[in-house]
């Protein structure tokens, strides 16, 4: 029999679908999408372009590589920009809030102190989680590789990127790499996907896309005018957190060390508490960057809680949909172009480098500590790869096998 294609058919115009249907399937991965982002866009993969095949793994790659450039946190903004393309703005704020839920929700509450992660999760079961994210992350870097590096010299050009990585893990070189290899895609490649890249099906117009980016530099620029100008602690709050949405490139870990300089420094709350938070978001699926939430739950003064939290998660996560919305439309329209194509099948191979480089550092090196953990991650891979197991019953199975393996030990 032979393999079925992933994706839609080649130049076909996408399958809507409902907000209701993006928020579900978001919440979904929400619930279960431990690893951190680079493992999110492996289950992204996974659910997008293996299983509902609502976008192509050329389109998927494009997207991926262009939310790579813009700051903030990827995955979140891939998220967003599938939701766009599936249900326009109103799947858009459907991925993302069935994506960011339910860890906000539970960071909310850590912050209460109604519930204390790390005292009640037993570690092997956060181990087995780190264990889950380097099969779905080898899976993708998998299932990538055979599309979008079927040659020599693509190969050879994603070996090279994860190699520059490795060396110098650093967002600035993530950006590099990925400049180059458009050029060198540009220069040395020929497109492939010429007559075979499907539209993402963006109908957002110009005029939202230009009024989107307006706003982006004018909050960025404004709120901290506004912030200084009027005295309240939740104006500056927005101002902080907006501001550390849209300067931060890598997303992820690297925002942090941006928000303890907002939020220590200027007395809302110690630095134990900080680093308290930081870890009950190690215990959460999700998005890392709604460790926000947790941050305007114990800040002080008022406004705090609840809606410190609110106020702190909508403020770090609009500045995404500001840049998704205003690039994709004219984003989907650059990537049919021939030279921009040609640019594509450079940067898609680099992407594989990316995520091979992540899958040493930090998923491998961070999960596979022992040969029982990398027997415990084979069998995932296997059963996530071979046995098409749906990615989130290999999360519980992983995770009740590593608490078994500390049990053992």
């Amino acid at each position: 029999m032979p393999e079925a294609k992933s994706g839609p058919a080649p130049n076909s115009r996408p399958q809507k679908q409902s907000a209701i249907i993006v928020f579900l399937t978001f919440l979904q991965l929400g619930l279960t999408s431990f690893g951190g982002p680079v493992a999110h866009l492996g289950y992204f993969r996974e659910a997008f372009v293996e299983r509902r095949r609502w976008i192509d793994e050329r389109s998927y790659a494009d997207l991926v590589a262009l939310c790579q450039f813009l700051p903030g946190p990827a995955s979140s903004q891939v998220g967003i920009g599938i939701g766009l393309s599936k249900a326009g703005l109103p799947g858009a704020f459907a991925a993302w809030l069935g994506f960011t839920l339910p860890s906000a929700l539970a960071l909310i509450i850590f912050g209460y102190g109604i519930l204390e992660f790390q005292e009640t999760i037993p570690t092997g079961v956060l181990h087995g989680l780190k264990v889950v994210a380097v099969a779905v992350v080898a899976q993708a870097v998998w299932g990538m590789a055979r599309t979008l590096c079927p040659d020599t010299p693509r190969v050879t050009l994603a070996v090279i990127a994860a190699v520059a990585v490795i060396s110098s893990p650093t967002p600035l070189m993530q950006v590099a790499v990925i400049a180059i290899g458009g050029i060198a895609g540009l220069i040395f490649l020929q497109s492939s996907s010429h007559n075979d890249n499907s539209s993402l099906g963006i109908e957002t117009s110009r005029s939202v896309a230009i009024l989107a980016i307006a706003l982006f530099f004018a909050l960025l620029v404004g709120l901290p005018l506004i912030a200084a100008t009027i005295p309240s602690q939740g104006l500056s709050l927005f101002d902080s957190f907006y501001r550390s949405g849209s300067l931060v490139f890598g997303g992820g870990h690297v925002v942090l060390p941006l928000l303890q300089s907002e939020v220590v420094p200027s007395g809302w709350m110690s630095n134990d508490a900080f680093l308290a938070g930081y870890g009950a978001a190690q215990a959460v699926p999700g998005p890392l960057f709604t460790f926000s939430a947790y941050l305007g739950t114990v800040a002080g003064p008022n406004p705090n809680g609840w809606l410190g939290g609110l106020i702190c998660l909508a403020a770090i996560f609009l500045p995404s949909f500001f840049l998704v919305v205003g690039a994709l439309p004219y984003w989907d329209a650059l990537r049919q172009l021939g030279p921009v194509q040609r640019a594509l099948t450079g940067v898609n191979a680099v992407v594989v480098g990316l995520l091979l480089a992540a899958l040493y550092n930090p998923v491998w090196t961070s999960g596979i500590l022992s040969p029982a953990d990398f027997a415990l991650g084979i069998c995932a891979f296997t059963l996530l790869v071979f046995w098409k197991i749906p990615s989130w019953l290999i999360v519980i199975l992983t995770a009740a096998g590593g608490w078994g393996l500390q049990l053992l030990a």
